[in-house]
């Protein structure tokens, strides 16, 4: 069956009287591989006749079973939305119908229908996306990509290869009406040179099944809030060289998205609490590059859509766009290592947290903070409170040696980090600083200092938070002898954006 001949199944699923005559009647929306039913509270997907050169929908057989994968895939994520795969079938009397007893001539996917309001992409256009999405969203994906199946026959340098090559020849098909090829060149040279520094990285964590059976679209318009918890949904079902990929590659499309609409500061707070609670600092060193990629794919697909589509000239520009922000990706500025210290209260978790996405390669810094990885070591999550004995001498010098251990790694894979950390003893500030001279990046210090009311406060006021701290131990902190101290010292008794302003002048990102 062609696309053609599936005209009177598509005439079916639009006709109101095969869904039992819904308020509002039946929406039709077209992708280039399927075309959608919504009508009342469901959506009915079916899968075009077509072959492209990702994916062979051919045959009826083809559909069945990529319907049926789509099923699968898909409930990992979203088994609340995806609900049944249905037959359309030939009756006796020669009529189609959905689900009828006839036999099979087509199958659909059966959806429940959601608000598209609350797509993450439309919350972010409106304004509304915010940090507490951002953290509940690390933690599904920190989650998903924790449980999904190891599949280390894909991926590494050859799948990321492929990739570069197929975006090369994609290019090709948009030049010189969209893009230069000097310029697309240059992506693509840097790509591969990229991938070759990179291949032995790439290769150890296909083996190490860091490789899995990923979503593979995870951008902002396939995510949405339902019954107020974050849900992403259409993963890619129809080539595994798509979902079977890198986990860090899955999540720096979300990471890509976000920059592109200039919201920078929620896209280090994803990925900071993504690494919170899936420490994966070798990663970090592919990062340039599998932001460069997501990037690339989305240049060269608006190309192609401004030589089919109307709005051609917008499309153009933002396919450039794209075009620009892979090519920068790929110029990474160097690394560069801020602690941040001060005692309870004082604000240094916070302005660590919002000065991040202003410092070294995208998306922003690192933020290695002594309470989440305290916890990590004694096998908690970074909210639970921890017993006296979890703040031993012993265990206190074990947090700040795996702190330091954290910063040269990331530093070392060429990412900017963030120490966070009270920093009291001299010895302490000696040692974070040590990292930086050994490894030769630039290393800054900041000291935050507040009213002690102020900071009681803070401590009393929050909630959810990875630090322990009390009142009392603020009091014990306030006797402390600080010894000399060289780190320039910050104000943090003001707004939250005077404190920051203060930073970003001390640390000459003004």
């Amino acid at each position: 069956m062609t696309s053609q001949s599936q005209s009177d199944i598509f005439a079916l699923l639009s006709n109101p009287h095969t869904h039992g005559n819904p308020r509002g009647g039946v929406k039709r929306v077209d992708t280039h591989i399927s075309a959608l039913f919504l009508a009342g509270e469901r959506v009915f997907k079916l899968k075009r006749a077509v072959r492209l050169p990702f994916l062979d929908f051919s045959t009826v057989e083809q559909r069945h079973a990529a319907c049926l994968a789509e099923l699968a895939v898909n409930r990992r994520t979203a088994p609340g939305i995806y609900l049944d795969v249905v037959a359309v079938t030939c009756e006796a009397d020669g009529k189609l119908a959905l689900g009828g007893q006839g036999s099979a001539v087509d199958w659909v996917v059966v959806m429940k229908r959601f608000d598209d309001s609350q797509l993450l992409d439309r919350l972010a256009d409106e304004g509304k996306l915010t940090t507490d999405h951002m953290t509940e969203l690390a933690a599904t994906l920190a989650r998903f990509h924790d449980g999904a199946e190891p599949r280390p026959r894909w991926g590494g340098e050859g799948g990321l290869r492929h990739t570069i090559d197929t975006n090369a020849v994609c290019f090709a098909q948009a030049m010189p009406s969209t893009f230069d090829p000097v310029a697309a060149g240059k992506v693509t040279e840097g790509s591969l040179a990229w991938l070759v520094r990179l291949a032995p990285l790439l290769d150890a964590r296909r083996v190490t099944g860091l490789v899995r059976l990923c979503h593979g679209d995870l951008h902002l318009g396939n995510i949405c809030l339902i019954d107020g918890q974050i849900t992403p949904f259409d993963g890619i079902e129809f080539n595994d060289d798509f979902a079977c990929i890198d986990v860090f590659y899955d999540l720096a499309f979300l990471l890509m998205d976000l920059r592109a609409r200039g919201l920078e500061a929620l896209a280090s707070a994803l990925f900071n609490r993504y690494l919170e609670l899936r420490p994966d600092i070798e990663g970090l060193a592919a990062l340039p590059l599998f932001l460069s990629l997501r990037a690339a794919i989305r240049a060269h697909v608006a190309a192609t859509m401004a030589r089919q589509e109307g709005a051609a000239e917008g499309l153009r520009a933002l396919a450039l766009d794209y075009l620009a922000q892979a090519e920068a990706y790929l110029r990474p500025p160097p690394p560069r290592l801020l602690a941040v210290g001060g005692l309870s209260g004082s604000g240094k978790s916070r302005l660590g947290r919002d000065v991040a996405p202003a410092l070294g390669a995208a998306p922003g810094a690192v933020v290695l903070r002594s309470d989440v990885i305290r916890k990590r070591l004694m096998g908690v999550e970074p909210e639970t409170r921890l017993a006296a004995h979890g703040y031993s001498s012993e265990m206190t010098d074990r947090t700040y040696q795996a702190l330091l251990d954290d910063a040269e790694r990331a530093l070392t894979a060429g990412h900017s980090v963030v120490a966070d950390a009270v920093f009291a003893r001299p010895e302490q500030r000696q040692a974070i600083e040590a990292v930086a001279r050994r490894l030769g990046v630039p290393f800054d210090g900041l000291w935050l200092q507040a009213d002690p009311e102020l900071m009681r406060q803070r401590i009393e006021t929050r909630r959810a938070n990875a630090s322990d701290a009390t009142a009392e131990v603020l009091e014990q902190q306030l006797a402390y002898d600080l010894g000399a101290m060289a780190w320039p010292r910050i104000d943090a008794s003001g707004p939250k954006a005077e404190t920051l302003a203060n930073a970003k002048a001390a640390l000459r990102l003004c």
